[in-house]
């Protein structure tokens, strides 16, 4: 490929990817670059994890997970071998042929892009670029924001991409928590604006994916990833507003999801919920809304969704405060009430964005006693928005303990939780996601909201 481009590198390179020759260094190992790192070292590369965060670079030394559904044995393993290393030093980057970067990239309180992890990391490496590495960006960013920000930042070493050295966007796909998926069987897209950049992250995808999907373009691929969590927050919103139209109504939006889903065309499944959580499906689809300002374009449809689904907390809130005060006669000032599950999603010990956190908040706000119970999260870590939470504890799960609290709000579903007895030791069960389906008796004590 070198000699047919006559692109400086390019064909080395290419060689040492398909030979698993290549050190890769991946740059940001939290739940996106920790599966990748895992994902490449299974295919025979060397890697190097790089991250600011000594917490965890000390624990991957030390052959030990800081993610729940990520095995100890699976770090352990990458850790007792002469393939991988972690490191705070940003040095060894003078070393790999391919950067990956997986950091951040949130809202300002404005929902504005924050691209400020992206250009800093992308500063961070200049001093170690090289002719012949290739960079690909994997944090989600606004259709055009790797060839306007992150190539600029990357040629200011005088270093051209396309010629010297190669620059490839590839969103990242991961479903914490989801057993039927992994980094390895998650189809890939990537998009590069030359050819040669295109090649070379699809052959070094394809090694270690069972498919790739190569896009004409770096602006293609980043529209394809909002697209996919602009898809998913629109239908959410819907299926929320859905919800407060059936409560009226006295229908059971979860039933009519159940038999609604039974027609194997033309329908797909969302489920209402508290709010909208995690790194992606709150966030991107702001990402292009403040892009399409810049051609003259409203995105109303993905505004009202927003604003549909960040209205859902208060909609909680009222449904506890309506619970609170029908069942037990009494209102949310001075009420003891446990949050069920603070993680984003069933089955992870992520909080990002989090809507349990905003429902916290407004619960002291209307001065309620509040804690919470989560098997997944035993302690609240240091957070962007909601720091004041940082160290508190997560309660005890049993009789004793439940049946101090006025009212239970189910946020979210773990499956290993025993909704039966959970329902049984409250007074008041505020559910927001249908975990307690299955429980039989007591159901009086059960409000959805």
């Amino acid at each position: 490929m070198g000699a047919s481009t006559g692109l400086h590198g390019a064909g080395e390179l290419l060689s040492r990817i398909t030979q698993r020759q290549a050190t890769i260094g991946v740059i940001g190992l939290g739940y996106v670059g920790l599966p990748l790192v895992r994902g490449l070292w299974r295919a025979d590369f060397s890697v190097v994890g790089c991250d600011i965060d000594s917490d965890k670079v000390d624990a991957l030394d030390a052959g030990k997970s800081y993610i729940r559904h990520f095995p100890d044995a699976g770090v352990q393993a990458m850790s007792d071998s002469d393939r991988f290393s972690a490191t705070g030093d940003f040095s060894i980057l003078r070393q790999v042929d391919v950067m990956l970067i997986c950091v951040p990239t949130p809202l300002t309180r404005y929902r504005e892009p924050d691209l400020s992890y992206v250009i800093a990391t992308t500063e961070s490496i200049l001093p170690y670029l090289r002719a012949g590495q290739l960079i690909v960006l994997e944090s989600t960013i606004y259709p055009g924001a790797t060839k306007e920000v992150v190539q600029p930042i990357l040629e200011g070493s005088g270093l051209e991409v396309g010629r010297d050295i190669f620059l490839a966007f590839s969103p990242e796909r991961e479903d914490p928590g989801n057993p039927n998926f992994e980094t390895a069987t998650i189809p890939k897209v990537v998009g590069a604006d030359d050819v040669a950049s295109r090649v070379l992250a699809q052959e070094l995808y394809g090694s270690f994916i069972t498919k790739v999907v190569p896009v004409s373009s770096a602006a293609t691929a980043e529209a394809v990833k909002l697209s996919e969590n602009i898809f998913r927050s629109v239908n959410i919103a819907l299926v929320n507003e859905l919800k407060l139209v059936f409560e009226r109504m006295g229908i059971n939006v979860w039933e009519v999801i159940d038999a609604a889903k039974t027609k194997p065309f033309g329908y797909m499944p969302f489920y209402p919920g508290p709010g909208l959580g995690g790194h992606c499906v709150p966030i991107d689809p702001f990402y292009l809304t403040w892009k399409a300002r810049e051609y003259s374009i409203t995105t109303r449809f993905i505004e009202l969704a927003g604003e549909i689904n960040t209205a859902m907390p208060s909609y909680v809130v009222e449904r506890l405060a309506f619970a609170l005060d029908d069942r037990l006669g009494k209102g949310l000032k001075g009420a003891r009430i446990l949050i069920a599950g603070i993680a984003y999603k069933k089955n992870v010990d992520d909080m990002r964005e989090s809507p349990a956190l905003v429902i916290m908040e407004m619960l002291q706000a209307r001065k309620a006693d509040v804690a919470y119970f989560d098997p997944f999260i035993p302690v609240i870590g240091h957070t962007r928005e909601h720091n004041q939470y940082a160290g508190m504890r997560s309660v005890n799960f049993d009789k004793a303990t439940i049946e101090g609290f006025d009212a239970v709000l189910i946020c979210t579903d773990h499956d290993e939780v025993d909704y039966q007895s959970l329902v049984n030791w409250s007074g008041v069960v505020v559910d927001t996601r249908n975990a307690t389906r299955a429980v039989s008796g007591s159901l009086d004590r059960i409000v959805r909201a």
